[in-house]
């Protein structure tokens, strides 16, 4: 089992990611979380790695899905970040994940950091002119009831909000509520994209999904058709600009 899956696609244009796509653990690993546990968004960002797939195969794009559950280690948290191999997720405890150092680095080097170097040798060798993270976001935490959620989408950005801006306008004229980085913020939970696109000076769009809106198949393929729409508006009102 490798790091990071690659779903081959025209260069040039684009790269998709998808850091959380997997809910799987490699069968050394034992986290010591029930099976019914590896179904919730603690595990993976439900719905993302068949939005990825779809949105590779309608756009005709390359894309990069992490294969290992972000419990095992989160690829989106800079290694150093404790929640990088999370001892807790959402109230949940990890016992698996209370690691010696070495242990820790360990883990870090066989299914984190792999994935970044296939991003990293991906846009080495394809120059895509943007970057496309998707991610997915629960519609209540368990651990905080309390908190709404009602975006139906958000856009994630750091220092460069080129593309979002561009992408909330649109999503927003078409009557979806849209989060300005919520539920969560790019410039806290963006390891990513400042590693692989604005290190580089690469715009970059930063989906995070509802998943109750990915439920199905036919959300997928509705949701598929509405962020190609998007990219391709991104794409002739920035990258035309910058070229």
């Amino acid at each position: 089992m490798r790091a990071a899956e690659y779903l081959p696609g025209a260069p040039g244009r684009l790269l998709i990611i998808a850091d959380h796509a997997s809910n799987v653990v490699p069968a050394e690993i034992a986290l010591g979380v029930s099976a019914s546990d590896f179904q919730k968004h603690i595990a993976w960002d439900i719905g993302t790695a068949a939005l990825a797939r779809s949105l590779s195969a309608a756009l005709n794009a390359p894309a990069i899905l992490a294969t290992a559950s972000r419990l095992v280690a989160d690829c989106n948290r800079a290694p150093e970040d404790g929640g990088a191999i999370p001892p807790a997720s959402d109230g949940i405890p990890v016992p698996g994940n209370a690691l010696s150092a070495d242990a820790r680095r360990a883990r870090l080097a066989a299914w984190h950091e792999p994935y970044h170097v296939a991003i990293t040798d991906a846009l080495d060798r394809l120059e895509p002119r943007l970057l496309v993270s998707v991610h997915s976001f629960t519609p209540c935490l368990a651990s905080r009831p309390e908190e709404a959620r009602p975006w139906h989408v958000a856009l994630l950005h750091n220092r460069d909000d080129r593309a979002a801006r561009i992408a909330m306008r649109v999503l927003a004229a078409e009557g979806f509520t849209v989060g300005d980085n919520q539920p969560y913020s790019g410039a806290v939970y963006g390891y990513t994209t400042d590693r692989h696109a604005e290190a580089r000076g690469l715009p970059h769009l930063t989906f995070e999904i509802r998943q109750d809106l990915l439920a199905d198949e036919g959300a997928i393929a509705a949701w598929t058709q509405r962020l190609g729409r998007v990219i391709c508006i991104v794409e002739s009102e920035l990258l035309e600009v910058i070229a």
